[in-house]
């Protein structure tokens, strides 16, 4: 009865619901030990990705092989046809950059990616929400560029004279299969657990090795902890199964409530924040006890 009833509530509200759009750019890795290490990355982000967006969002992989400009540029064209304001993006760049006193690029096969470039195309698609990664040596020379409203920006080093190879990618990706990026264990990984995890991996690669950090992450833009990237799990499960999506929209629907919510504790009445809460978490447990009903009637269908 549960589910019947949240049914027609979920699929009333469905269609305003964000869908995850996920872009993986693998860059020229120099040397056969990065190119096989990146190839890696891109695999495994790229079955972590499939796994998490659902039916409606979508996954490009672009290999560094076939990473021309004008590759990137019709893929970033798709997603600028393909995307609404209430979708969300996510880009992964995954490689070797250089840098400059004015610019960074993306080491890529003929003309690099400038920050620049990458930006301009950003700002053509209509998602507000999105977050672009850009795990490779020199990267931090590319945040000023990249940094834009509902736009959070991750780069592998501080600015553009850490040119060593960066490890951040690596750790960035064990994100997405280690519980231990889980903190809350709520079987989401976001953006802000993610970079927690890959940066502190990154610090104790070098502290084990006794070795001087050639290599330190940044984080630009707001509420990094309300962006869901990957779910583990039973939620990586039962986003997969198309008759339980209208509660996930919901459910993700209210999950982003409650993290916009803990934002605004510190500016609210406390029994007045504490009342909102209630209610949202009493929503939430009503939608997980309906798709919890729904998945044990199918699985008892012969």
């Amino acid at each position: 009865m549960i589910a019947r009833i949240l049914l027609v509530t979920a699929l009333s509200t469905a269609a305003a619901q964000a869908d995850l759009h996920v872009l993986i750019v693998g860059g020229l890795g120099g040397e056969e030990r990065y190119e096989t290490r990146f190839a890696e990355e891109i695999e495994r982000l790229e079955r972590a990705a499939k796994e998490s967006v659902g039916e409606s969002g979508s996954v490009i992989v672009v290999p560094g092989a076939e990473a021309k400009q004008s590759k990137l540029d019709s893929s970033l064209a798709t997603l600028k046809d393909r995307l609404g304001a209430e979708d969300e993006l996510a880009v992964y760049l995954i490689g070797h950059g250089t840098a400059t006193s004015r610019s960074y690029k993306f080491n890529i096969p003929g003309p690099d990616v400038t920050a620049v470039w990458l930006a301009e195309r950003l700002g053509a698609i209509a998602a507000k929400r999105q977050v672009v990664v850009v795990a490779t040596s020199s990267s931090g020379a590319a945040v000023e560029a990249l940094e834009a409203p509902g736009r959070i920006v991750i780069t592998a080093t501080k600015n553009g004279r850490e040119r060593n190879a960066a490890w951040f990618s690596k750790y960035w990706t064990d994100a997405f299969e280690d519980p231990e990026a889980d903190t809350n264990k709520d079987e989401r990984i976001t953006v802000q657990e993610a970079f927690a995890f890959a940066d502190a991996k990154v610090q104790g690669f070098f502290e084990s090795a006794s070795n001087l950090a050639t290599e330190h992450a940044r984080l630009s833009g707001d509420a990094p902890e309300t962006f869901t990237l990957a779910r583990l799990g039973k939620a990586a499960e039962i986003r997969g199964n198309p008759a339980l999506r209208p509660f996930i929209e919901q459910r993700d629907a209210v999950e982003q409530r409650i993290e916009q919510l803990k934002l605004r504790k510190e500016a609210m009445d406390e029994n007045a924040y504490f009342d909102e809460l209630e209610t949202l978490l009493l929503e939430l447990a009503t939608l997980d006890a309906s798709i919890e009903e729904l998945a044990a009637q199918q699985e008892q269908q012969p």
